[in-house]
């Protein structure tokens, strides 16, 4: 696959600013290039580093915090104190409290799917829990999976959770982190090659935690067999496109080489033997960036932007971005809105100023994009067409 360089960015201009009439928060309301008019909604505000959201079935949305806490939003107002029932776990660095997921059957079981950090600086790794939520508090916390290596320093864990139509669920599990982390006398991030590793991959599981059967590496020797795809640094953003069938994940790299990647089951993306990035001290980390067997990432950005959740629109309320890709940049402080055609060939991107930056980009039930910020005084923004 060729790779795709999207060297040109066309931005987007503030118009006006408008008072909600729902919401004491300012709407600001933008032109896009295409002539899409819409504004940016401050839904709530005061979260602590936010890091996934999650919507009930009655239109109430669940926020982790990476300190460790659950938030609940019930009928549009962020409520007092944290949800109880959330074990201690470790929370420093990059670790905490991560990504959420609701089972797709989740009206009837009342299942939620959690991804966090356990262990000590020395010795963690990334986690799968489901609980029990109904209504008021979490119950029944059972972890389903966890990495099969612990590492020491507080890099890389992942870590996002995607449900496939099959049922299946796909977590995103980072590398291990950067130089000098090693592990058994080498790079630990060397172990995105290892098929024997958790580390650098996507994971797929069954709901149980099982593992499904049909895996790409199931019957491989000295694989393990909840390995989907493998050669990834640092996920942190995993959409399906529901009309194409397509998985894309967005990557964070080193210095530069910041991924958008589509991914499929039993492929090589190949971190770290084929790379654009380089290490932070400016030297090469592989004089490959492109290597036969291995996937070349569909966009590439050098420099970095910090490219987090990741959303794919398919809803109606802006129909002229159906099928686009939405990824939220830190470095950046932007969600990029990337055209891409039928094939999945990225074709443009456009960039949508925020201010703060953006951890998780999500569709909402109502057709809608949401916006989380990382920041101590986190905010849950909401895009919908002006007027």
């Amino acid at each position: 696959m060729a790779t795709a360089m999207l060297l040109g960015i066309w931005g987007c201009t503030t118009q006006a600013q408008l008072e909600s009439p729902d919401s004491p928060a300012i709407a600001q309301t933008q032109q896009n290039d295409d002539g899409t008019a819409y504004q940016t909604v401050t839904v709530v505000e005061n979260l602590d580093r936010p890091w996934g959201v999650a919507w009930l079935p009655d239109g109430d949305l669940l926020i982790t915090e990476r300190a460790g806490r659950l938030r609940l939003v019930r009928d549009g107002a962020l409520q007092e104190g944290a949800i109880a029932g959330v074990p201690d776990l470790f929370a420093q660095g990059q670790g905490g409290l991560l990504d959420i997921a609701l089972h797709p059957n989740f009206s009837e079981n009342q299942l939620v799917y959690f991804t966090y950090s356990d262990g000590t600086i020395s010795a963690n790794n990334t986690h799968i829990a489901r609980a029990t939520f109904d209504g008021e508090t979490i119950s029944n916390w059972e972890v389903i999976f966890e990495v099969s290596q612990t590492k020491n320093r507080a890099q890389h864990f992942g870590s996002r959770l995607l449900w496939l139509p099959d049922g299946s669920l796909l977590a995103s599990i980072g590398d291990g982190g950067n130089p000098p982390v090693e592990l058994d006398g080498e790079l630990i991030r060397q172990q995105a090659q290892n098929l024997n590793s958790h580390l650098g991959k996507i994971i797929r599981i069954n709901d149980d935690g099982s593992i499904p059967a049909d895996n790409p590496f199931s019957n491989t020797p000295n694989a393990t067999p909840e390995v989907w795809s493998y050669g990834h640094r640092n996920i942190q953003g995993l959409a399906f496109n529901s009309i194409t069938g397509q998985v894309w994940a967005t990557e964070h790299g080193a210095r530069g080489g910041d991924e958008v990647n589509q991914v499929t089951a039993g492929k090589n993306h190949g971190w770290p033997v084929a790379t654009h990035s380089r290490e932070y001290s400016g030297g090469l980390i592989s004089p490959e960036t492109s290597l036969p067997g291995m996937v070349d990432p569909t966009v590439i950005w050098t420099p970095s932007i910090a490219p987090s959740g990741l959303a794919v629109y398919t809803g109606s309320q802006f129909p002229q971005w159906q099928g686009n890709l939405f990824a939220g940049a830190l470095v950046s402080q932007e969600v990029r809105r990337i055209e891409v055609d039928e094939t999945g060939t990225a074709i443009r991107q456009i960039s949508i100023p925020i201010g703060q930056r953006v951890r998780d980009v999500r569709q909402g039930p109502d057709g809608l994009l949401y916006v989380l910020t990382d920041a101590e005084n986190g905010k849950l923004l909401r895009l919908e067409p002006a007027n």
